[in-house]
């Protein structure tokens, strides 16, 4: 299974960007989405932009991605009330 993530991208140099999500800056190629502009969002698999998103799509594949992480956070507590008896760390 592939996860790709949407970040912002914040300026383009060449085939390069430096993008943004969460506060983090990276830099990715853009061999595969030469379209790809300043202030577009981008979907960004092991430092490759695979598709250029509108912003609402961008954001709400953040938001999900959030939702999935919470959720896995409380399956993790549960396991460990579980096998040790008591409220998890």
């Amino acid at each position: 299974m592939c996860l790709a993530i949407p970040v912002l991208i914040t300026s383009v140099e060449g085939a390069t960007a430096r993008v943004e999500i969460g506060g983090v800056e990276r830099t990715i190629s853009l061999m595969l989405t030469p379209e790809a502009q300043v202030g577009d969002y981008a979907l960004v698999h092991t430092g490759f932009a695979i598709g250029v998103l509108d912003e609402e799509e961008a954001h709400e594949t953040l938001r999900l991605l959030q939702e999935l992480a919470a959720l896995q956070e409380g399956k993790g507590r549960e396991g460990r009330e579980g096998r040790e008896g008591g409220p998890g760390v």
